[in-house]
């Protein structure tokens, strides 16, 4: 049997399967890059908070990796219309500005564990922005979810239940807030900015963030004092890590499977990168501490 492409050209059974077949490398390698390089920025983010303030510290990871991608696209994303520099502006301050920073500022007083299991709700708050806009899920995708945060539970259980301080109720409604403002900065860009190029509006997106987080940086006082002698080799292998392979990577790989899947499905990469957070912390952060 011969398949014909939308342009009325044939193609035979095998070009048919190797195109699927290209297809699934692709979908499990985007997979992957959510899934594995997110799950290494908690490691990350530990790294770069030694010597770098935390609101700074993502703000320079956004500025790197859409630098770096702008670069890659022959700066093309500099002459797309207003329009899509608004929703990209939009969304880029939803995702970044509005998530980010959050978790690691949070980082210095509440346990990572914590933080995983409240992040871990975004895709809950996707299939609720759903369906509050008339664009419901079916109920057994928002079951599917379950097990998942239900393992994320079970992994931070021990190091919440272990806190030898009182949790404070202002951070843990901060990483509410955030997990909120990445669900809707991901529902955004799925349904008003699905035109432009991943990688150019993950480019867009993570310049427009940045812009916002060194801003914010600046309002909070980091700056004070700072100066970049002073960061260490080590957070700024940390910084690296976040903007090439956690930023550049890995935001165009969630914009493309956006374009392809459903957000909520794309957003269990929140269950896993616990997983491989807590994986890194014990077999390599401890070891740097330890030498340190």
């Amino acid at each position: 049997m011969i398949e014909r492409t939308a342009a009325g050209a044939s193609l035979n059974p095998k070009e048919v399967a190797m195109s699927a077949s290209s297809g699934r490398v692709h979908l499990a390698s985007a997979f992957g890059a959510i899934y594995l390089l997110w799950g290494g920025t908690y490691l990350a983010i530990a790294l770069g908070l030694q010597s770098i303030p935390p609101f700074l510290l993502i703000g320079a990871r956004s500025i790197l990796g859409g630098a770096v991608l702008l670069a890659l696209s022959g700066l093309r994303p500099l002459v797309r219309s207003w329009e899509d520099w608004r929703h990209a502006t939009i969304s880029g301050t939803l995702l970044f500005l509005g998530c980010h920073g959050t978790p690691a500022y949070a980082q210095r007083y509440v346990p990572s564990g914590l933080s995983a299991i409240i992040l871990a709700i975004i895709p809950f708050w996707i299939v609720l922005i759903n369906a509050s806009t008339g664009q419901s899920e079916p109920l057994r995708k928002f079951l599917a979810l379950v097990p998942g945060l239900a393992g994320v539970g079970i992994i931070a259980w021990n190091e919440t239940s272990n806190a030898q301080h009182s949790l404070p109720v202002g951070m843990i409604a901060l990483l509410v807030a955030s997990s909120l403002f990445w669900a809707l900065g991901s529902v955004y860009a799925q349904r008003r900015a699905a035109h432009i190029p991943p990688h150019d509006l993950a480019g867009m997106q993570l310049i427009c963030g940045g812009i916002g987080l060194l801003a914010l940086s600046g309002l909070a006082g980091e700056w004070v004092g700072f100066t970049p002698r002073q960061v260490s080799i080590i957070s700024l292998g940390g910084l690296l890590y976040l903007g090439l392979l956690g930023s550049a990577v890995g935001n165009t790989a969630y914009l493309w499977l956006l374009d392809r899947m459903s957000a909520p499905i794309v957003a269990t990469y929140t269950f896993v990168n616990p997983v491989v957070a807590l994986i890194l912390g014990v077999s390599v952060l401890a070891r740097i501490m330890h030498q340190l």
